[in-house]
């Protein structure tokens, strides 16, 4: 569909005009390389054409109101509108279309979540004329990308301090994540660093409460992992959560925990983007890992046609420097297709995402230097899982066992000693050549013939799965015809 230029006179007469009319549909358009390019999966009403719909998004996330305004000519206008500049529908989805928008990269702040999200997300979402919207990817560019400081301290940094290498490392959320006292709390995590974890981690939600105030968790907690390591030669940590209603707060926190000499701190997603921003800035300052829960992601990440993809949040949140991010297991309880989970984890872990449709992602992205984020995968895994964790996940994650480590029949102790020797056999398997997707299950065998926790632990969860359809798949698979 072309757009013939209309009559500046009409253009600006008062009034309304649809919004491809205003200049928001350009089909002919060839983004810059400087350009922000977001990709929308639209919803319109019965009735509304699609490319008025993806003319009306671009025009409601960058310049437009409802009605003509004389003061657009105050203005570059033509260089500040975002533009629609393709339109196709989306496969095996009737009523839906892709939309490509480009943004002139004028109209953001430089490293600024906040103003980047304000921008696409901030006023759209509840458009009338759409059923639903869903921002599924975006293209940052280099010269965008370069004004965020990225990951603080980065995979590399962070296997030089833990001095671990050539596996994943592990974890273990204490559990329950509520209702343990200050010195109960430090128990569980020395039990399972001294079993053989390198971190356990507070859960989102345990903060600063009645039962157990934060200054306790963190002096017993601390006390707990320099116990492990004295036993075990190892360096250790815990992800001590510093999340608060203040920033003054989340400070103080974070800086009683570095002088207990933690070399880990957490917050959660909900706190907000310029909060995440602000304590990756203090995490860089102050030579601090930085773990992000992903609190609340799921309310606008899980479903397809409405919301945010989560490929998108972890793009924002490399830019916005966090080292640690939850990104799924495939395998355990939360939601995690494994072609889509393949995609976050590349943006995690690449200099260069190339275009890979097939796994969710629509564009090349280069991420200009920034450091590498560390996925964390967690949520119902345990020890007979390890050969499926290792094929799925790779090398450079953190494997979370919190049930999987505290329900062990002989305790938590022998939970993190099963972890530990199910993944040291698993990855000397796979090192020695073996097969270890089909041949996992009598690798672990053979390992639990001389530890009895994990003998242990493969017979209490031998049979739990998590086997359900995905409410996010890719759009796309590959396919072995040639597309006519």
């Amino acid at each position: 569909m072309s757009n013939p230029k209309m009559d500046a006179k009409k253009r600006y007469s008062a009034g309304v005009l649809k919004y491809a009319q205003m200049g928001y549909w350009e089909p002919d358009y060839t983004p810059k390389d400087t350009d922000v390019i977001a990709l929308f999966r639209i919803t319109p009403q019965d009735g509304v054409d699609a490319i008025e719909a993806a003319a009306a998004v671009a025009g409601e996330s960058s310049t437009a109101t409802w009605t003509v305004v004389w003061t657009d000519r105050l203005t570059a206008c033509d260089k500040y509108r975002a533009k629609a500049y393709r339109v196709d529908p989306v496969p095996n989805a009737s009523g839906e279309y892709f939309a490509y928008i480009a943004y002139d990269l004028d109209l953001f702040e430089p490293g600024s979540i906040a103003n980047l999200t304000a921008s696409i997300i901030g006023n759209v979402f509840g458009f009338k004329p759409l059923k639903a919207l869903r921002l599924e990817d975006m293209r940052l560019p280099v010269a965008y990308v370069k004004t965020f400081q990225g990951p603080a301290t980065g995979i590399v940094v962070e296997r030089e301090r833990l001095n671990v290498y050539g596996r994943p490392l592990l974890g273990a959320t204490v559990k329950p994540k509520l209702g343990l006292s200050g010195r109960n709390y430090g128990r569980v995590v020395y039990e399972a660093l001294k079993g053989g974890l390198d971190f356990t981690k507070d859960d989102e939600n345990i903060n600063s409460q009645p039962f157990m105030h934060w200054r306790d968790r963190f002096l017993y907690c601390m006390e707990a992992v320099n116990r492990a390591s004295a036993a075990t030669g190892e360096v250790k940590g815990t992800y001590l959560n510093v999340t608060a209603g203040t920033m003054e707060q989340m400070y103080e926190r974070a800086n009683f925990a570095k002088d207990l000499g933690s070399v880990i701190v957490m917050i959660d997603l909900v706190i907000g983007y310029t909060a995440i921003q602000s304590m990756a800035k203090w995490a860089r300052d102050n030579d601090m890992i930085l773990h992000l829960h992903r609190a609340g992601h799921s309310t606008y990440t899980r479903q397809r046609s409405h919301g945010v993809s989560f490929r998108v949040i972890a793009k924002w949140m490399r830019l916005a420097g966090v080292d640690h991010l939850h990104a799924g297991t495939v395998v355990g309880k939360l939601e995690g297709d494994p072609a889509t989970t393949k995609g976050y984890y590349d943006i995690f872990r690449e200099e260069r995402n190339p275009m890979a449709l097939e796994n969710g992602i629509f564009f090349d992205q280069d991420w200009a230097s920034l450091n590498k984020m560390m996925p964390v995968a967690s949520g119902g895994i345990h020890a007979g899982q390890m050969h499926q964790l290792l094929t799925y996940l790779g090398e450079d994650v953190v494997l979370q066992f919190g049930g999987g480590t505290i329900g062990h029949p002989h305790g938590i102790q022998a939970g993190a000693t099963a972890n530990r020797v199910a993944l040291e056999a698993m990855v000397f398997a796979r090192n020695a050549g073996r097969d270890i997707w089909n041949e996992g299950e009598d690798i672990l065998r053979d390992a639990a013939k001389t530890c009895t926790p994990l003998q242990q632990a493969l017979d209490t969860w031998k049979d739990v799965s998590f086997n359900y359809a995905s409410t996010d798949a890719p759009d796309f698979a590959p396919t072995s015809e040639v597309s006519m």
